[in-house]
C-alpha cells in the first residue's frame, strides 16, 4: 500500500550542549489546534536566561515565545483559519481548574507554555524558533493587521502583553506621579503605553544607551529624588526594588514584574506599608484579555511610536546561536527569522 511522504519542518533544539538545527516531523493539527508558520521570532530574555543557565527549563527543547505568523492549517473547531497573520499568548490554558474560573489562567493549574515545553514530550513543536509551530487549544491568538510590521508584532506576545497586565494592575495614571524602573523591551513598552494614555513617567536605568531609547518613547530621567505615587518595575534589581518603596507617597502602588529569577530579598518594614495605605502587587504573564490589548496598542502606535531600532535585522535559524546572548544595549531585543 502507498504512503504518503513524511512533511519536514526546520527546528533550532536546544538542549545543554548547545542548540542544533534538526528535521522535524511536521504535524497535523488536531480539534482547535493551529499550525503556523513562523514570520519573525524575538528573542526574550527569560531565553537569554534560560541559555546561560540562570533558569531552568526542560531540555531538549524549542525555545521563543515571542512571534508572529500565518495559519497554514487549521484543525476543526480552532478559532482562526488558514492565511491568518496572528500573534499567539505564552501560555496554553485548561479553562476549567479553580485559578482559570478565577481569572488567574496565567496561573493555570494545568499550564504548558509556548516555548518552554519538552521537545521529547507530546508537543515538540512548541516554541517559535522553528520554520513551524503546533499551537494547541487553550492558546490564546490574535490577529494583527498587515500593517504592523514583524518586529512591532512579534513581542506581543510576551513583553507587549505583559505591559498591558502591568498597567492594569497600576490602575489609573492620570494625575499620578509615576516611575519605571528598567529601560529594556518592557519598561520602554510601558513608556509608550502610558505616553500614548497622556501620562509622563521618568525612568531609571544605569545604562545611558537605554534610557535615551526610554527617552525617545517620551520618559523623562529620573533624578532619584521626591516622592512618587505609582512604580512599574522591570528590573528585576533588589536595589532598585528597595529605592522604589523608599520612595512611594501615601497611597502610592509598586507593581513588581522583573524579579523572575532568584535573587536577594528586599526589606520590608509592615508599619510603613500600614501607615501609608501602601498596595505592592506582582505580575508574571498575563490574561487573554492583556493580549487582546496589546494588539489593539501595537497597531495604534506601530507609526506614532519609534519601534525601529528596537529590534535587530533577523538572522536565520542556523545563525541563531549568535543571537543566545545579550544584544548590544542599544538594542532591545535579537529576532530569527525562520
Amino acid at each position: 500500500m502507498d504512503t504518503l511522504p513524511r512533511r519536514l519542518t526546520r527546528a533550532a533544539v536546544w538542549s545543554a550542549d548547545g542548540v542544533r538545527v534538526r528535521e522535524v516531523e511536521l504535524p497535523a493539527p488536531g480539534p482547535g489546534e493551529l499550525l503556523v508558520r513562523v514570520d519573525l521570532a524575538t528573542v526574550c530574555g527569560s531565553d537569554l536566561h534560560t541559555v546561560s543557565g540562570r533558569r531552568s527549563a526542560p531540555s531538549p527543547s524549542i525555545l521563543g515565545h515571542e512571534a508572529v505568523g500565518r495559519v497554514v492549517a487549521a484543525g476543526p473547531g480552532a478559532d482562526q483559519e488558514a492565511g491568518d497573520r496572528i500573534v499567539w499568548s505564552v501560555t496554553a490554558i485548561c479553562g476549567r481548574c479553580a485559578r482559570c474560573r478565577r481569572g488567574f489562567t496565567a496561573k493555570c493549574e494545568h499550564v504548558r507554555k509556548v516555548g518552554h515545553e519538552a521537545f521529547t514530550g507530546d508537543w515538540p513543536l512548541s516554541g517559535g524558533y522553528a520554520e513551524h509551530i503546533l499551537l494547541p487549544t487553550g492558546v490564546t491568538t490574535v490577529s494583527v493587521p498587515e500593517t504592523v510590521p514583524d518586529a512591532v508584532a512579534a513581542p506581543a506576545g510576551c513583553a507587549t502583553a505583559t505591559v498591558m497586565a502591568v498597567l492594569d494592575a497600576a490602575g489609573d495614571l492620570a494625575g499620578r506621579r509615576r516611575g519605571i524602573c528598567g529601560a529594556g523591551m518592557l519598561g520602554v513598552t510601558a513608556v509608550g503605553a502610558c505616553a500614548e494614555r497622556g501620562a509622563r513617567v521618568s525612568i531609571s536605568d544605569p545604562h545611558p544607551e537605554r534610557r535615551d531609547l526610554a527617552s525617545r518613547f517620551g520618559a523623562a530621567p529620573d533624578t532619584g529624588g521626591g516622592s512618587v505615587d505609582i512604580v512599574l518595575d522591570f528590573s528585576g534589581s533588589a536595589t532598585a526594588v528597595a529605592a522604589a518603596l523608599s520612595r512611594l507617597d501615601l497611597g502610592g502602588t509598586v507593581v513588581l514584574a522583573g524579579s523572575v529569577t532568584p535573587g536577594p530579598t528586599v526589606a520590608l518594614d509592615p508599619e510603613a506599608v500600614v501607615r501609608g495605605w501602601l498596595t505592592i502587587t506582582g505580575v508574571h504573564n498575563y490574561e487573554p484579555r492583556h493580549l487582546v490589548h496589546a494588539v489593539e496598542f501595537l497597531t495604534r502606535t506601530h507609526d506614532t511610536l519609534p519601534w525601529n531600532g528596537l529590534v535587530a535585522a533577523p538572522v536565520g535559524l542556523d545563525a541563531i546561536d549568535t543571537v543566545l546572548t545579550p544584544p548590544p544595549r542599544e538594542v532591545l531585543r535579537a529576532s530569527v527569522n525562520p
